[in-house]
């Protein structure tokens, strides 16, 4: 063994040192529970022979301490984890060691892999000091699924060659320094510290496009992209356009095509048939998939449509495994769009009648601006029989979206009217036409004309979550909520935007959207379930602070910088918060009082106005979550243990706390109904002023012959809309695969919305 020569990273050769390899192993299992050096190194097999490279050592022993990762040996997670730090740092630097951060900067900028507006901004001084409150040893508390996003989605990195740049701690600073660039010199450093530390301690999570992007050349960070298109062959053209350069830049797109006329529809007078809405929804297809991002995969779209268009029931089965090619669009998501009227047809026994929106006038428009209007022209054109329509039982067509929804999963659902009444922003000046890719943003839009458009209206929004898990109390939330408004607010400046119809939109209206990550953890943490109605309260308290801590964050960020261009437009600028307009249903769920201070919150807004039009959106949280460790989102976790696919193989990760807190987490397929859930939904969107990325779930074993009741469906969707709740993302079916080891819900495809 002594006459073995190992070749090192730089390409020199050495005698092998078995002791060195030891070494490394039992520095990280220090202060790990129930875990074993000499089982790592047995796991990993090592069939030493000369030449062989260090790095290739490295990453079996790595790979071993993986696959010992269990319910109940959770900290080889952490024990894998430092080993892949470690080998991070030697790619990186070539060294443990990192070097000084302004002598990192400078290289990293001469080689154009870091924005030059760094070393502009910043003096060596600056970075020193930076430097000096920078703590790399808070590598060491990232689990092993958190390291592997992080080298393969987060770090500056050569994605040819896979030569990595930079380690964790130095991307959380430099983002930190990026956001706040513009802030007085006085100032600057001690919210850049802030900001490090509040990310880097996991307090805040922060999106996929910010993480990899900000200190990049490359300045697009929005998670979401929401653009409307018109009826008109310009329009369509111009939104696959803007489509194809968002989906390069990583973006998740949400698409509004539900304006379009139906098949058969006139054409310049008769001239010509309308050829429906298919071809349209599958060229808006090829343009969302035109464009891979970072070289892995294809963009990902969600498309909107009512559900009382002419075409209903062809656009229903889109995603649907039957049918040819030629009539499905399965490489997009599909959204239909419901009201008050809807729901009372279903309840009543009644009909729905489709119609094109081109032969009914005004309709369109009312459906979100105005709900009486809609009702009164709905009725109206129902009863003209000179326009071409179709009736259908309520129920048979609630029936086909359930049906559609239970079978692929990724049919969606969009409660126009609580997204317009119980919104951010008054719909009679700016009505809210669509979500997003993930169902939890509401924003208005207007289409789009040309690919330079300045009268449309493409909405952003920028996104990061507090990690609830890592707060000791709620009083946290108000300085975590400066910091972040500040941070994306800032970012709003700072970015580029591929189109006029996006910047115009987004520095006047400055949308935000934070959510939450870590909500199952929290849950277990203070004793309380999904399902029984025990979390209620604390959900109560929890969402009523992260709303008016965000709202006070942005009137005080108002007095000092003004309130946005748009503020006119929402409710925000009456008088009208979200405890004004949220369903009153809820108080049936939870009777929790108030406990801040929001009528001098409402007279500090009409006084000071807000700096954003929006502050609050729930996502999925799906990649995010595991850089900080956290269960997805609000979701309940489907196992202790989740696995989860990536480019780099099967990550796996326990829940936090596992060993002390076992018994109070509440999994997945044990919770016996949505009832509990969508009770929590209906109070977080009490507060939300956007909407919730929100999941129904149904395992099928329990019910006779195995299949889930359509009785029980309706009944879910007429209880999330009673509950106010605005959107509803995945349906999930259990499937009888092994679940105590988790398999991965999916989450946002398409990269960037999933936080």
């Amino acid at each position: 063994m002594q006459n073995i020569q190992v070749t090192k990273r730089d390409g020199r050769t050495e005698a092998i040192d078995l002791e060195k390899i030891h070494r490394v192993v039992t520095w990280a299992a220090e202060g790990l529970e129930n875990v074993s050096v000499s089982q790592v190194e047995l796991k990993a097999h090592l069939q030493f022979f000369d030449g062989i490279r260090t790095q290739d050592i490295h990453e079996t022993l790595i790979k071993a301490a993986a696959d010992l990762i269990s319910e109940d040996a959770p900290d080889y997670q952490y024990l894998a984890a430092r080993l892949a730090i470690f080998h991070l740092r030697k790619k990186a630097f070539g060294q443990f060691e990192p070097p000084r951060l302004y002598d990192h900067v400078v290289k990293l900028v001469e080689s154009k892999r870091y924005d030059q507006h760094l070393l502009l901004d910043y003096s060596e001084a600056e970075f020193d000091a930076l430097d000096q409150h920078l703590d790399h040893w808070r590598d060491m508390n990232f689990s092993y699924a958190a390291v592997k996003q992080l080298e393969g989605k987060y770090l500056v990195q050569n994605r040819v060659t896979g030569a990595i740049y930079e380690s964790p701690q130095q991307l959380y600073m430099l983002v930190a320094a990026c956001l706040f660039a513009n802030y007085p010199k006085a100032t600057r450093l001690d919210y850049v510290k802030r900001f490090y530390d509040a990310c880097s301690l996991f307090k805040l999570s922060l999106p996929t496009p910010i993480m990899s992007g900000v200190r990049t050349p490359t300045r697009q960070f929005s998670s979401c992209v929401l653009i409307e298109c018109d009826d008109s062959l310009d329009s369509i053209n111009a939104t696959a356009g803007a489509i194809v350069k968002y989906v390069s830049q990583r973006a998740g797109i949400g698409v509004n095509m539900g304006n379009i006329r139906a098949l058969g529809s006139p054409i310049r007078g008769g001239e010509a048939f309308h050829t429906g809405m298919i071809p349209f929804v599958k060229h808006i297809q090829t343009a969302v998939k035109s464009c891979s991002q970072g070289g892995v995969r294809g963009g990902a779209a969600t498309v909107f449509y009512p559900i009382w268009h002419l075409e209903v029931e062809s656009l229903l089965v889109l995603k649907n495994n039957r049918g040819v090619e030629e009539n499905r669009a399965r490489h997009v998501d599909h959204a239909f769009q419901f009201n008050r009227l809807m729901y009372q047809r279903l309840i009543k026994g009644e009909n729905i009648t489709l119609f094109s929106p081109s032969d009914v006038p005004g309709l369109y428009t009312a459906f979100f601006a105005d709900q009486e209007e809609f009702e009164r022209l709905y009725v109206k054109y129902e009863q003209d029989s000179s326009i071409r329509k179709k009736t259908l039982k309520a129920v048979d067509l609630f029936s086909m979206f359930a049906q559609e929804r239970a079978q692929t999963g990724r049919i969606y659902l969009q409660n126009v009217d609580h997204c317009n009444t119980r919104s951010a922003f008054n719909p009679a000046k700016a009505p809210v036409r669509q979500s997003n890719l993930c169902m939890e943003i509401t924003l208005p839009t207007k289409p789009l004309q040309d690919i330079r458009d300045e009268q449309a209206e493409i909405a952003l929004c920028t996104l990061s979550a507090f990690n609830l898990g890592a707060l000791e109390s709620l009083d946290e939330l108000e300085g975590l909520a400066q910091l972040i408004v500040r941070a994306l607010d800032s970012l709003l400046d700072y970015q580029d935007y591929p189109l006029p119809a996006a910047e115009i939109a987004s520095k006047r209206r400055r949308t935000l959207g934070v959510g939450v990550t870590n909500f199952a953890y929290y849950l277990a943490k203070h004793g309380v379930r999904y399902s029984d109605g025990s979390a209620n309260g604390l959900t109560h308290r929890t969402f009523e602070a992260i709303q008016y801590y965000l709202l006070k964050a942005s009137n005080e960020l108002a007095r000092e910088q003004g309130a946005c261009e748009a503020f006119a437009d929402t409710y925000y600028a009456e008088g009208l918060l979200p405890i004004d307009t949220y369903k009153k249903d809820i108080d049936g769920v939870c009777a929790e009082p108030l406990q801040l201070d929001w009528d001098g919150l409402r007279q500090a807004i009409l006084t000071h106005g807000l700096r954003n039009s929006t502050l609050t959106a729930i996502m999925p949280c799906e990649t995010s979550s595991q850089i900080t460790n956290s269960t997805n989102g609000i979701e309940p976790p489907r196992g202790f243990v989740s696995v989860k696919a990536s480019k780099d193989g099967i990550l796996k990760q326990v829940v936090p706390e596992y060993e002390r807190l076992k018994h109070q987490y509440e999994l997945l397929w044990r919770i016996p109904s949505n009832d509990g859930y969508l009770q929590l939904v209906g109070i977080m969107q009490k507060f939300v002023d956007q909407s919730i990325s929100a999941n129904t779930n149904y395992d099928p074993a329990r019910y006779e012959g195995e299949k889930v009741p359509m009785k029980l469906l309706l009944k879910d969707l007429l209880t999330a809309y009673k509950l106010g709740v605005k959107t509803l993302y995945y349906h999930n079916t259990r499937d009888g695969a092994k679940d105590d080891q988790g398999e991965d819900m999916g989450g946002c495809e398409g990269g960037a919305c999933k936080l």
